[in-house]
């Protein structure tokens, strides 16, 4: 069993800053890409940045400059800094993570794609 665990999202002037983190547990044997989706009202749920263990990050384009993804791999944490927020940047974030988990019997199972419960960012004067 895998869990993520969200937090730090939250109510933000636009031009302020916000730091989501991500905290997977569980029968973890290794974890592969962590990421961050979200999802605004009526809009389909949308990537806004990865990073594959061992890859290159990627942002989408209205996040790049702005937000930065970072990982502390010894935590199987994820974090997102948000700065320069806007109100467009309002949305249900997710964290996402590819993970190789076992069974309690120690077997490691195929890769599988877990997420968080979600976290709501409203970007608001």
């Amino acid at each position: 069993q895998v869990q993520l665990v969200e937090s730090g999202g939250g109510l933000v002037q636009p031009g302020g800053s916000l730091r989501l983190s991500c905290a997977a547990s569980g029968r973890i044997f290794s974890i592969n890409a962590m990421g961050w989706y979200r999802q605004a009202p009526g809009k389909e749920r949308e990537l806004v940045a990865t990073w594959p263990r061992g890859g290159s990050i990627m942002y989408v384009d209205s996040a790049k400059g702005r937000f930065a993804i970072s990982r502390n791999n010894t935590k199987n944490t994820v974090y997102l800094q948000m700065n320069s927020l806007k109100p467009e940047d309002t949305a249900v974030y997710y964290c996402n993570a590819n993970i190789i988990s076992t069974t309690t019997w120690g077997q490691t199972l195929p890769p599988y794609d877990y997420w968080g419960q979600g976290t709501q960012v409203t970007v608001s004067s």
